[in-house]
C-alpha cells in the first residue's frame, strides 16, 4: 500500500482524549498530526443544543450502535452501548455532565500500576483543561479550552433535592469537582453560551486552524505494525483501503469498546483468541478487551403534585418554542442538559469515600427521552459507583467492519444487588423528606408495593440501565503486570511506537460521568508522548469525611 497521508502523529478517533491530544500535540507548532475519524459533522441543534441530548444518543448517524450480549443477570436482557461516531466521539453524544471523579480513585490506579496517576499527578492536568465559572477557588482551572459551568436551577425542585440530603443527615457540598466531592449539591456542565462545548467545539476545532493538523475521514481497520513497531493505520476510505504512514507514533483513542478492537485486529490481545480469528499474534496480551466495566443506575421517580416538571414542556408546541428561543438566543430550558443538583454519599460506614452518585431532574422520563410520566413528576438516577463485576469485549470475526461481542456480566457479584437495594431505599428516604412535601405525590418507579428484597431485586432486573460509563479494556499498569495493556507512559507493551490514550486504560472505573477524565488522559498522555516533564504534582488534600468510620453521613 502506497500511504496517501503521513504525520509525526496519527490519532485514531476524534472523541474526548483523541482531541485533546490533537490539541496538545500541535501546540507549539513542531510536530504534524493527522486525526482519523470515520464519522462525520457535528453541526446542527441536535448535537449543539443540549438539552436535545437525548435524540443524537438513538441516531445511526452519531452512535455506532453496539449493544450488550444478552445480559446472563439480567434475564438475558441486550443493553444499548452508544459510543460517538461523530466529530467529537461520545462528548458529542453524552449528556454533559462534568465530574472529575474522587481523589481516591486516582491513587487506586497508582496504587494498581499505573504509577504517575495519582491525584496529585492528575490534579494539575484537569487543572490545565478547565475553564471553570463559578468552582472552588485554587482547586479549579481557569482559561483552559474545556467550560465548565453549573445550571441556572430555576426550579424549586432542586433546592428540594438538595435540602432533602441535609435533611437527612448527608454532608452539602458547593463544589464536587474541589476539595470535597462528598454531598449534595449544584451538578457541573460542559456547555458554553448554551450549546454543547464538546471536546470537538473546546479542542479539535481550535487544532483544525492550525497548519499542523488535519482531520481524515475513514473507517480505521488495523494499526499496520513492521518488526513489532507501529508505522500507520490502514484505513478504508471510499471503499479503497489505504494506508496513513506514521513517522514518530500511532494513538489509539477509539473507545473502551472500539480501542481494543483495533488492537485484536492489529495482533495484540490474547493470543489463543487471536488465532482462533485467524489473526496473526504480534503481542500476546490477555489484557485487551478484558477488565470491562461500566456504571449501572436506575431512575427512581416520584409524581410531582404541583405542575412545575419538565413534563409540561414534553409536547410539539413547547418544543417548538424552546427550540426557537435557543435557536435565536441560544437560552431558556433549551439551553441545559437539565442535570443542575448532584449528590455523592457513601453508603455504609467504614466506606471512605462516596459509593453512589445521583443525578437528579424534575422530570419523569428516560434518559433516551421515551416513556414520560402521565402528568408531573421529578426522579433521580441513583447507581453504585464501585461495582465488582467484570465483563470483556472480544472479536465477533476477523472482518473488521463487524461489531465487537461485548459481554458487561453486569451484576454478577452478589455485592452488587447489595448496594442497589440501598440505593432504591435510600433514594426513598430522601424523597421521604420535608423538602419535598410541597411537592411529593405518589411514587411511580418502583412503586410502593416493590419492598421485599425480592420484589426490588425483581425491579432492579428489569429496569436497570447502562449509565454509559464503559472503560477498562486497555488496563494501564506495570510493564511486567501480564494483565496491563499499557505502561503508565501509556505505551503498548510489546509493540514500540504505539500507544492508547482513552478511557479503556482506566484501571478501574472512577466517581461520575467518564468524559472529564477522559479528556484529562488526553492532556496528560500528550506530554508523555512528547516527552515532557509531567507538570509537577499538587499538594493539595482532598476531604475526607471524619465520621467515614462511625457513619454513612
Amino acid at each position: 500500500m502506497q500511504p496517501i497521508a503521513e504525520a509525526d502523529f496519527v490519532i485514531i478517533g476524534s472523541g474526548s482524549a483523541g482531541s485533546a491530544m490533537a490539541y496538545r500535540l500541535s501546540e507549539d507548532g513542531k510536530h504534524s498530526v493527522i486525526v482519523i475519524e470515520y464519522g462525520g459533522t457535528d453541526a446542527g441543534p441536535l448535537i449543539q443544543m443540549p438539552s436535545a441530548l437525548s435524540i443524537p444518543l438513538n441516531m445511526p448517524l452519531y452512535d455506532w450502535g453496539f449493544a450488550s450480549e444478552p445480559e446472563p443477570h439480567l434475564n438475558g436482557r441486550v443493553l444499548a452501548t452508544p459510543r460517538g461516531k461523530v466529530i467529537g466521539g461520545s462528548s458529542s453524544i453524552n449528556g454533559m455532565v462534568y465530574v472529575r471523579g474522587h481523589a481516591r480513585d486516582f491513587d487506586h490506579w497508582a496504587e494498581e500500576g499505573a504509577s504517575g496517576w495519582s491525584f496529585a499527578d492528575v490534579l494539575p492536568y484537569f487543572k490545565r483543561m478547565e475553564d471553570s465559572d463559578g468552582g472552588e477557588a485554587g482547586w479549579r482551572g481557569r482559561g483552559g479550552p474545556l467550560h465548565v459551568q453549573r445550571g441556572a436551577r430555576r426550579n424549586p425542585l432542586y433546592a428540594a433535592f438538595v435540602e432533602a440530603g441535609k435533611e437527612a443527615g448527608f454532608e452539602l457540598t458547593d463544589d464536587y469537582n474541589g476539595a470535597k466531592q462528598e454531598g449534595f449539591g449544584p451538578m457541573e456542565q460542559t456547555i458554553k453560551d448554551g450549546r454543547r462545548w464538546s471536546a470537538a467545539n473546546a479542542y479539535l476545532r481550535p487544532a483544525l486552524k492550525r497548519p499542523n493538523v488535519s482531520l481524515l475521514k475513514g473507517f480505521a481497520r488495523r494499526v499496520v505494525i513492521e518488526n513489532q513497531r507501529a508505522v500507520g493505520v490502514e484505513i478504508e476510505a471510499r471503499k479503497q483501503i489505504q494506508l496513513v504512514k506514521a513517522k514518530r507514533e500511532v494513538i489509539v483513542a477509539a473507545s473502551s469498546i472500539n480501542s481494543p478492537k483495533i488492537l485484536m485486529l492489529s495482533g495484540i490481545g490474547p493470543a489463543a483468541h487471536l488465532k482462533a480469528n485467524g489473526i496473526e499474534v504480534v503481542a500476546d496480551r490477555r489484557g485487551v478487551g478484558a477488565n470491562l466495566q461500566d456504571h449501572l443506575e436506575l431512575y427512581i421517580q416520584q409524581e410531582s403534585t404541583r405542575p412545575i416538571t419538565l413534563n409540561s414542556v414534553l409536547n410539539p408546541l413547547s418544543k417548538a418554542l424552546i427550540g426557537a428561543r435557543w435557536l435565536f438566543f441560544k437560552s431558556g430550558l433549551g439551553a441545559t442538559n437539565h442535570f443542575e443538583a448532584a449528590a455523592f454519599v457513601r453508603s455504609a460506614a467504614g466506606v471512605d469515600y462516596p459509593d453512589i452518585q445521583y443525578h437528579f431532574i424534575p422530570a419523569a422520563v428516560r434518559y433516551d427521552g421515551k416513556k414520560a410520566a402521565m402528568g408531573h413528576g421529578f426522579q433521580a438516577h441513583v447507581g453504585p459507583m464501585r461495582s465488582k463485576s467484570r465483563g470483556s469485549v472480544t472479536l465477533r470475526s476477523p472482518d473488521p467492519w463487524a461489531k465487537p461481542m461485548i459481554q458487561f456480566n453486569y451484576m454478577s457479584h452478589p455485592d452488587d444487588w447489595r448496594d442497589f437495594r440501598h440505593c432504591i431505599r435510600l433514594t426513598r428516604e430522601i424523597f421521604g423528606q420535608a423538602a419535598f412535601d410541597p411537592f411529593r405525590g405518589k411514587e411511580i418507579s418502583p412503586g410502593k408495593d416493590v419492598q421485599s428484597d425480592e420484589q426490588l431485586d425483581g425491579f432492579i432486573r428489569d429496569h436497570v440501565e447502562s449509565a454509559y460509563h464503559p472503560c477498562g479494556t486497555c488496563r494501564m499498569g506495570r510493564a511486567d503486570d501480564p494483565t496491563s495493556v499499557v505502561d503508565p507512559e501509556c505505551r503498548v507493551i510489546g509493540v514500540d511506537g504505539l500507544r492508547v490514550a482513552d478511557s479503556s486504560i482506566f484501571p478501574r472505573i472512577t466517581n461520575g460521568n467518564l468524559n472529564a477524565p477522559s479528556i484529562m488522559t488526553g492532556e496528560k498522555a500528550s506530554d508523555h508522548i512528547l516527552g515532557r516533564t509531567p507538570l509537577a504534582p499538587s499538594n493539595q488534600e482532598p476531604w475526607i469525611n471524619p465520621r467515614w468510620q462511625e457513619s454513612d453521613r
